[in-house]
């Protein structure tokens, strides 16, 4: 974080000094929740979570370096006491954004959101410091979070934004003012908590709503081939890029193909010049990605070879998503178990098949190990049911359906689909599908594992992999 006193802090978090001994003592490490991430110079913020109460380990975060605690009440330590710690963290967000030089990228979208990110960030470290979301601290915490680890040198601050609800986008991008904004698409994750697609492209395009003008350097990026994304460009006063493969698209993809191993080629377009890309990424979903991707990079100065290069050298930088790992024994894991709504699922089974063409001519078989797709409402059933006709359609060797009623339905429609029989099983538990895997997997298999982050199916694919399933994500200081 750029260096700020205790008195600043305090003044821009709107709160009340406690057992403080030098208000002009400087921050000048990091802004964490958790205790045992403190550097020296630090600020811990606690929260007080379902399981864990930050404020219990105060005495540990000052004792490992934190300058203070940000806290409701105090805690023997050197504390400024606020009324809302998450409020503090958003206003002391926007302090240290404004201070900045960096240009601000904000990007959301019902799909897709951290593996565009990712290749954002990748593409704009070749023109400078960048700083970004890392996996998926999204929300109200770990957006500022994110914000707070820029410093003066910072170049470019890519900012990945979540939803439950009309108003929350509206919220994260009034705390840290994107210059860039970034709409992937509209679609069903968590159409239980909005009520319909259209009220999801109503809070997704609440974040080009508050871009500024043209004029003033503002640019939407959109999705020229989701209907509802491309109407937002009424929406803004910003210059809007569109990206996609439809014909008008200011960056677009042509002669879109998949290699052997299942990873996109294509000729990307720009308006100042093309460039072929191949890329490292898996599935042919990842073309929208990179183009997305690429439409800000343009934005920001970078030439079409410098992208299509910077595009094709790309990783993945966040675990579980599509993370491909093959064993010793010639049997490779796909681990995408980080979240699962029907657009990913079935992108993720498309990809699965494509990657199995190699694998089937050496006699190899594809694996679905497949759970609940949470936040459906209504859909649920229908969606679940999709999901398994569509594993019968493409023709995926084996579909393993995890959990209860949603993956019984997952079941249920892979066996009305028609062919399949003992093809799909369904099991009660993530122990149960490991139990299985291990007794069925054969050299030349390739096993897709994907569902809600909920479900938690990353543990099949760590312990297949023989790996400790580490948890990912926010959690109340410790």
């Amino acid at each position: 974080m750029i260096s700020l006193s205790l008195a600043e802090v305090t003044a821009i978090v709107g709160g009340r000094p406690y057992d403080i001994p030098d208000l002009d003592q400087r921050v000048t490490g990091p802004v964490v929740i958790d205790s045992r991430e403190v550097r020296p110079g630090g600020l811990f913020a606690a929260f007080a979570g379902e399981r864990v109460d930050g404020h219990d380990y105060a005495e540990r975060a000052v004792a490992a370096g934190a300058v203070a605690v940000v806290a409701t009440r105090p805690v023997g330590v050197p504390a400024i006491v606020v009324d809302d710690v998450v409020a503090a963290l958003g206003a002391l967000a926007r302090a240290v954004v404004e201070r900045l030089g960096a240009r601000v990228v904000g990007l959301t979208g019902s799909a897709g959101k951290t593996s565009t990110k990712d290749l954002i960030a990748q593409l704009l470290e070749r023109l400078g410091p960048t700083v970004w979301t890392p996996g998926s601290f999204n929300n109200e915490i770990g957006m500022p979070l994110t914000a707070l680890r820029a410093d003066d040198a910072t170049r470019h601050l890519v900012l990945e934004m979540g939803a439950r609800g009309v108003g929350h986008i509206r919220y994260l991008a009034e705390l840290t003012p994107p210059h860039i904004g970034l709409v992937l698409n509209v679609g069903t994750a968590h159409i239980g908590e909005f009520g319909g697609r259209e009220q999801i492209a109503q809070a997704k395009g609440e974040l080009v709503e508050g871009l500024p003008s043209a004029e003033a350097g503002g640019v939407a990026v959109l999705n020229a081939d989701d209907p509802l994304v491309r109407a937002m460009s009424a929406r803004t006063k910003a210059e809007v890029l569109l990206f996609g493969e439809a014909a008008d698209a200011h960056v677009r993809a042509e002669n879109v193909r998949l290699t052997d191993l299942g990873q996109p080629s294509f000729t990307l377009h720009t308006p100042t010049g093309c460039g072929d890309v191949t890329m490292r990424l898996y599935g042919e979903h990842h073309v929208s990605n990179a183009l997305a991707a690429a439409a800000v990079a343009h934005a920001l100065g970078m030439s079409a070879p410098e992208i299509a290069e910077a595009l094709s050298e790309a990783g993945q930088l966040s675990r579980w998503r599509m993370e491909v790992t093959e064993r010793a024994d010639g049997v490779t894991i796909v681990n995408d178990a980080y979240n699962a709504n029907p657009e990913s699922m079935r992108a993720a089974l498309r990809a699965l098949v494509a990657m199995g063409t190699a694998h089937r001519a050496q006699g190899g078989r594809t694996w679905a190990v497949l759970g609940q797709m949470a936040e459906l409402g209504e859909e649920s059933l229908a969606e679940h049911d999709a999901v398994g006709r569509l594993a019968v359609r493409l023709n995926v060797s084996k579909l393993v359906a995890v959990g209860g009623q949603e993956a019984a339905w997952i079941d249920m429609g892979a066996k009305n689909e028609g062919s399949w029989g003992e093809e799909s099983v369904h099991v009660s538990d993530a122990r149960a599908a490991v139990e299985l895997l291990r007794r069925e997997l054969r050299p030349g298999d390739i096993a897709l594992v994907k569902a809600s982050r909920s479900v938690g199916l990353e543990q099949v694919a760590a312990e297949l992999l023989g790996e400790p399933g580490t948890a990912e994500g926010e959690g109340a200081g410790r």
